[in-house]
């Protein structure tokens, strides 16, 4: 009984890994697929978007109580 267990555990375990590795693949391919410009305007795409929704680009909230200004400012002290 516990060795059909440990393997059916082993197989689903390979599964896993192996939907994994697909996944990674699939990815690594729309990413091998971009131009330098392509990823550039992503890239500002994201940190409009950031801005619009008032964070900083660390992803930090600007403003309010807790931080009144910059990054920089708030490091210093």
């Amino acid at each position: 009984m516990w060795t059909r267990l440990w393997k059916l555990l082993g197989v689903a375990g390979l599964t896993g890994v192996a939907a994994t590795g697909v996944i990674i693949a699939r990815n690594q391919r729309a990413r091998a697929q971009l131009t330098p410009d392509q990823i550039r305007q992503r890239l500002h795409d994201r940190v409009d978007a950031a801005e619009a929704a008032g964070l900083d680009p660390g992803g930090q909230p600007v403003g309010g109580p807790d931080n009144p200004g910059s990054t920089a400012s708030s490091a210093r002290a």
